[in-house]
């Protein structure tokens, strides 16, 4: 049997093999090796393995969204999905399920970083800014903040 799969091919599924991968990310990944094939082989091969569904643009936004939920706010995971170049579109329905559950989250990763409520302005800046820096808004901010002082007193 003759293996009819092109060497840009092969390579797109060995990475694929390992994670999901937005058609930007692998494009960009393959970019170097491309340079060896016809200038329209690399998109030949990212539609092809999207029309055979290898590459989804849906899938990268489910592993996004479960890998950074713990650790980061919605401001942040938008960030990322948009810098892999996934579609506005995939984007916004995704957001009311992130928001749904960013105060919870919030005040979890608070909770584990901090766990006592801001004494100082001093300490209430870092506190801010540690969450800023994780993706959340300024209003969950201020509602974690104010859920700390509740539950201390």
């Amino acid at each position: 049997m003759v293996n009819s799969r092109s060497f840009l091919e092969m390579r797109a599924l060995r990475y694929l093999a390992q994670r999901e991968y937005s058609r930007l990310e692998l494009e960009q990944k393959l970019f170097t090796h491309a340079c060896l094939s016809p200038p329209e082989a690399l998109s030949d091969v990212l539609d092809k393995l999207e029309q055979k569904g290898f590459l989804s643009a849906d899938r990268v936004v489910e592993q996004v969204i479960r890998t950074r939920r713990p650790r980061f706010g919605s401001q942040r995971i938008v960030y990322e999905l948009k810098e892999k170049g996934i579609d506005e579109q995939l984007i916004h329905e995704a957001l009311p399920a992130l928001k749904e559950t960013e105060l919870e989250v919030a005040f979890k990763i608070w909770q584990k970083k901090f766990g006592q409520p801001p004494s100082t302005r001093e300490e209430r800046g870092k506190q801010m800014r540690f969450m800023m820096s994780r993706g959340f808004s300024m209003e969950i901010i201020q509602q974690v903040l104010s859920q700390a002082d509740e539950e201390n007193r």
